[in-house]
């Protein structure tokens, strides 16, 4: 099976991928390359431990009570997309720079974990975690990698959102998904996403500026430079590409398989 990829940019608003295209040229050509849309929803609250707990459950906080960046049980358990994929028999891998997301897998249902603490380390962090994850592409088996960059969300909490420092930053994360991309195997899947967006120095509430994220998908049999129609949230990432691993959706996930990006 060819690998599928998802790579999440901690805080990426779209406008930046909108407005100046030519700044990301690496994002801007997996776009055009893709089915995507820049206006896809995050959930409330729009902070990162919650929204990844969405994404890989496909469901809302109300249902998997995780409502900040503490992490709690859910008082009754479903699985996500590491437990379906892992149970499915395939290698499932994750690569992460902030220590509250090791709770987005139950445990036992990883191939590989790679977590160093570097969030805040806006030079190399993200570095680290991309030359991680090309190492494992060239030494393991690999079906599902989830690869999480973090530092545009760290440099909007410090200089803000829609800075010319938030957008240097994501001209480095551009760069870093370009090396990644050179080194995948033929034919990957690969899903680039934010969890959230942000306005001044933070994200958490209601505003289209926290609410509003990229979401772009490229691979075999997914249609290319087609925006998508249908509303897209974070809940649709999972039986997405569930779809893409030829395995069934939990039947409680609440989110559904964007079906119109396939060909």
């Amino acid at each position: 099976m060819p690998a599928t990829v998802l790579i999440m940019i901690d805080g990426l608003r779209p406008e930046p991928l909108l407005n100046n295209p030519e700044r990301y040229p690496n994002l801007s050509s997996f776009r055009s390359r893709s089915s995507w849309t820049l206006s896809a929803s995050s959930i409330m609250p729009s902070t990162t431990l919650p929204c990844h707990m969405s994404i890989f459950h496909s469901v809302p906080p109300s249902r998997h009570c995780v409502t900040s960046n503490t992490w709690v049980p859910m008082e009754e358990p479903i699985p996500g997309l590491f437990e379906i994929s892992y149970e499915a028999g395939l290698h499932t891998a994750i690569f992460y720079t902030w220590e509250p997301l090791r709770n987005i897998s139950r445990l036992g249902h990883l191939s590989y974990s790679f977590f160093i603490d570097e969030k805040y380390n806006l030079l190399h962090g993200d570095e680290m975690i991309m030359n991680e994850a090309v190492r494992y592409l060239e030494n393991y088996s690999h079906d599902f990698l989830f690869v999480y960059f973090g530092t545009v969300d760290t440099v909007g909490h410090d200089h803000g959102w829609m800075t010319e420092k938030y957008f240097e930053q994501i001209e480095i994360i551009d760069g870093l998904v370009g090396s990644l991309f050179k080194v995948l195997p033929s034919d990957p899947t690969v899903l680039v996403q934010a969890d959230h967006g942000g306005h001044d120095f933070d994200h958490g509430i209601s505003l289209l500026e926290d609410m509003t994220v990229p979401w772009m998908i490229s691979g075999p049999g997914i249609r290319r430079d087609y925006q998508i129609k249908s509303a897209v949230s974070l809940l649709e990432t999972a039986p997405t590409l569930a779809r893409v691993l030829g395995i069934d959706p939990h039947p409680e996930w609440l989110g559904h398989c964007i079906d119109e990006i396939f060909e």
